[in-house]
């Protein structure tokens, strides 16, 4: 048989561990599921206070998302996924985790409880080899990089080992912007975000938060709330810096979220010349990332939507020569889920080139 005729063994897959099983959590195994991507990444490890049923019934059945595709199941303090099994343990502290137990190449960070550096730190201490925070650090400097995947992730070392993944609102706001300074140049950015209830409201009002709008119904109604995307943003686009003001509304709705951006550009531009600059990106290069649409939309229409944002271009208006309103949707999970998947491909493919 000739040589062409041979082909390489497929590299072993990543090895990663989840800690935090919620929301982004649950998303994020079930994105690597549905995205194909279970031969490059395989998660062998779940830490999670909840008991294993509930984990096992919440990784089966979704509220938003719907049923899981695959096959869900428990095998002693395992739960299987398509047969795989996958270590289960329910430690409240990073340092109860033997990370080293499970070959792990990469801990993904999904709690929401970590955001400075000495907490992050106790993972590395407790042997964990590189952590991808499902979260901003609450300082720059506080991680090694902060990254939007399919804008940032060049700038990615792939020796990092406390890496922030942004947020959902930061990885939809970023492509834009960065796309329209880059093409037109930004001025002045207000933008306003239209978030869907999270975990952090009460479903009936209660104690849940020192910040007094957020110990309201997330149900019953329209709640403003703080928010620091205009610093994730500079973060990312520094060439932003002191350009950018934000202001959050959590509404009533499960999922899909939408920001509604005010531009103010350097320079004389119109509607159509903002839509068809991100027509075009839409399928070329950030296609997969940013997807454009000017049919009549509501919210739903996004549900489990893997974009990091969609731009509704029936929604775009010029107010005045240089200034610009746009109106973009995102599933603030699925979307999210999807890039963290894709970003830690893209950093330990690197870290295997760079070996």
């Amino acid at each position: 048989m000739p040589p062409s005729c041979y082909t390489a063994a497929a590299p072993p897959p990543f090895r990663l561990a989840v800690n935090g099983y919620g929301r982004i959590g649950r998303c994020f195994v079930r994105a690597i599921h549905e995205a194909g991507l279970a031969g490059r990444l395989r998660v062998v490890a779940i830490n999670e206070p909840a008991d294993l049923a509930s984990i096992a019934h919440l990784t089966r059945f979704d509220s938003t998302h719907g049923r899981f595709r695959g096959n869900v199941g428990i095998q002693g303090h395992h739960l299987l996924i398509d047969g795989q099994p996958i270590a289960v343990s329910h430690a409240s502290t990073p340092e109860e985790v033997d990370w080293h137990t499970h070959g792990t190449d990469l801990v993904v960070e999904c709690s929401g409880r970590y955001v400075e550096r000495r907490e992050l730190q106790r993972f590395v201490d407790a042997g964990c080899p590189r952590l991808l925070l499902s979260n901003p650090g609450a300082h720059a400097h506080d991680v090694d990089a902060t990254v939007v995947h399919g804008v940032t992730h060049a700038t990615l070392d792939p020796m990092a080992r406390l890496v922030s993944a942004a947020s959902c609102t930061t990885n939809a706001v970023v492509p834009v912007l960065a796309l329209l300074h880059r093409e037109i140049s930004l001025d002045q950015v207000l933008l306003t975000t239209l978030h869907s209830a999270m975990n952090d409201q009460p479903l009936i009002d209660g104690y849940h938060h020192h910040e007094l709008t957020r110990t309201r119904s997330a149900m019953q109604s329209v709640i403003p709330v703080s928010t620091g995307l205009a610093r994730g943003v500079e973060r990312l686009l520094p060439e932003l810096e002191g350009r950018v003001v934000a202001k959050a509304i959590r509404v009533p709705t499960h999922n899909v979220s939408a920001i509604d951006m005010a531009l103010t550009f350097s320079r004389e531009t119109s509607a159509e010349e903002v839509n068809g600059l991100l027509r075009e990106a839409a399928c070329s290069s950030y296609a997969g990332l940013l997807d454009w649409s000017d049919a009549p939309h509501a919210s739903i229409d996004f549900n489990h939507d893997p974009h990091s944002v969609i731009v509704d271009g029936s929604q775009t208006r010029a107010c005045g020569p240089s200034m610009v309103n746009l109106f973009v949707w995102f599933d603030n999970e699925w979307g999210f889920a999807n890039r963290m998947a894709e970003l830690i491909c893209y950093w330990l493919e690197a870290l295997v080139g760079r070996k």
